[in-house]
């Protein structure tokens, strides 16, 4: 199919008024990671400087992004383009409180992570680039949330994933290069669905800017294969988000690199897949989304059991882990197949706690290998005789991780089995409830085996260290705070959510005239 034509005269389209200043903003976190990036990269030789530079950056960024939410939040979405070119011809990065979330979360993550990597990355892992590595990520992630482009949300896809090949092998270890290809085929695979979706989209629309694309859908939807579009970004950002039947690379990837780099990876890169998946479904193409329903339903259902199910049957804990991220994965996914303001609103606010949340429960996995030896459940214990303080941090992570009251878990669990139940749909509130049952057993048996049954060899005690702690308290308070003080991050989930369903301010911040040129 031909892309459509324009008339419009390309000389009307040039920006001729200076940019508010509070728009900068827009890009400014992925300028931030770039340039700190490129700044680390030159100071590989100073690999003790290069990792005392980079935890300031990621203290800004969380800084600036902060600022980005709060502006959003009060204003409502912004835009800025690229190169003085009003859209849809100009590059746009448009933020609504959906992206600003998502990447204010994110940049919380990154620093927790960068300050546990100080204990775990060595000097042979930051020569190798860690650090460059991390904010290379942490620009393709930012840029996902950020980009009001579909064309550069691929782009931005390749750039972390460019960057998370680099960390998946650091270490070059014969496990870490397995793990690293079954990583790389599945992903390419999804990337380049994704960009043959991008190559229909644009013949058929004429354009790759989000909101001109939303606009026209509705016009388009008698004669463009929109349902075959859908279809294509289900199955790709399904792939990306490790949702069912395409989930098994991530348990086979995830265990591989070093615990930060795991830990990561379990809080961005399955959520920047979900977030994709959201943006293009409920945004662009609701009503095939609505049709596709169905089908998204069984996959989240299926995924929410079979990963409960995979982490019971694990012996090492950083493949459990993995299975718990699938798990949780079907949980969103169950959010977009409701839809409506309190499906998507659940979906968003499960994605906040498990951005938090896993990346909080990789690091205590790192913990306790340190203090218990390994890895391997058969070989744990007595960890609770070692450190009742750690112990109490884990179980914590534990029961938010199951959904269980009074922490951030629990709140997505019930708004996605209300709208369930709301629905009819009483088989997926089922899944989710079950899945929180199989998840607890297998915590459970996580806590006794590793921390109430005696160590089998006597422990060395091993006091808590600030590089390590810290982050993994900090990530601990939140998941508490967001259980305890839920009425904030759930009005913002709302609000997330009214403004994919009905994105009117978005399409006006793009095009403040009332509609493309």
């Amino acid at each position: 199919m031909a892309a459509p034509t324009s008339t419009v005269d390309l000389s009307a389209a040039l920006i001729t008024t200076p940019v508010p200043i509070g728009h900068w903003l827009a890009i400014l976190p992925v300028a931030h990671c770039i340039t700190l990036g490129a700044v680390l990269l030159m100071l590989r030789a100073y690999p003790r400087l290069q990792a005392w530079l980079a935890i300031p950056g990621l203290a800004a960024l969380v800084l600036i992004d902060a600022a980005l939410l709060v502006k959003v939040a009060a204003d409502g979405p912004l835009t800025m383009v690229m190169g003085r070119w009003l859209p849809p011809f100009g590059i746009a990065f448009t933020v609504d409180l959906f992206g600003a979330l998502m990447a204010f979360t994110a940049a919380l993550a990154a620093l927790a992570g960068g300050i546990y990597a100080l204990s775990d990355i060595g000097e042979s892992g930051r020569r190798y680039g860690f650090f460059p590595l991390l904010m290379l990520l942490m620009a393709g992630v930012t840029g996902a949330f950020l980009t009001g482009d579909i064309f550069n949300l691929y782009v931005w896809f390749e750039v972390l994933l460019i960057s998370s090949f680099g960390l998946i092998i650091l270490g070059s270890e014969r496990e870490q290069i397995d793990g690293a290809l079954k990583y790389a085929v599945l992903n390419l695979i999804a990337t380049t669905l994704f960009l043959i979706g991008v190559g229909i989209l644009y013949a058929a629309f004429g354009t790759l800017n989000m909101a001109d694309i939303a606009e026209k859908a509705g016009d388009l939807r008698g004669t463009a294969p929109l349902m075959t579009l859908a279809s294509l970004f289900l199955l790709a950002f399904g792939m990306k988000a490790a949702a069912f039947p395409v989930n098994f690379w991530l348990p086979a990837a995830y265990h591989t690199p070093r615990i930060v780099v795991s830990a990561l990876f379990a809080g961005l890169l399955t959520k920047v897949g979900i977030y994709a998946l959201i943006r293009v479904m409920v945004m662009l193409l609701p009503v095939e989304r609505q049709e596709l329903s169905p089908v998204i339903a069984l996959a989240a259902a299926a995924t929410i059991v079979v990963g409960a199910l995979g982490a019971l049957a694990e012996n090492d804990i950083r493949r459990l882990f993995g299975y718990v991220v699938i798990s949780g994965i079907g949980n969103m996914l169950a959010g977009v197949a409701l839809g409506g303001l309190g499906g998507i609103s659940g979906a968003v606010f499960y994605a906040l706690h498990s951005m938090v949340l896993m990346t909080a429960l990789y690091l205590a996995a790192g913990e306790i290998a340190r203090r218990g030896g390994g890895f391997s459940l058969s070989a744990l214990g007595g960890l609770y005789r070692q450190s009742g303080g750690f112990t109490a941090l884990s179980l914590v992570l534990f029961l938010a991780a199951c959904g269980l009251p009074p922490f951030s878990g629990f709140w997505p669990k019930v708004i996605l089995v209300k709208a369930s139940l709301d629905l009819g749909a009483w088989w997926l509130a089922a899944s989710i409830l079950v899945g929180g049952f199989l998840t607890t057993i297998a915590f459970g048996r996580l806590f006794l085996l590793a921390y109430w049954r005696p160590a089998a060899i006597a422990l060395t005690p091993s006091g808590p260290r600030w590089r390590t702690g810290l982050p993994l308290a900090a990530l601990t308070a939140l998941v508490v705070g967001f259980g305890i003080l839920p009425e904030q991050l759930l009005a913002l989930s709302q609000s997330a959510a009214a403004g994919l369903a009905d994105p009117q301010a978005y399409l006006h911040s793009v095009f403040p005239e009332g509609g493309a040129p």
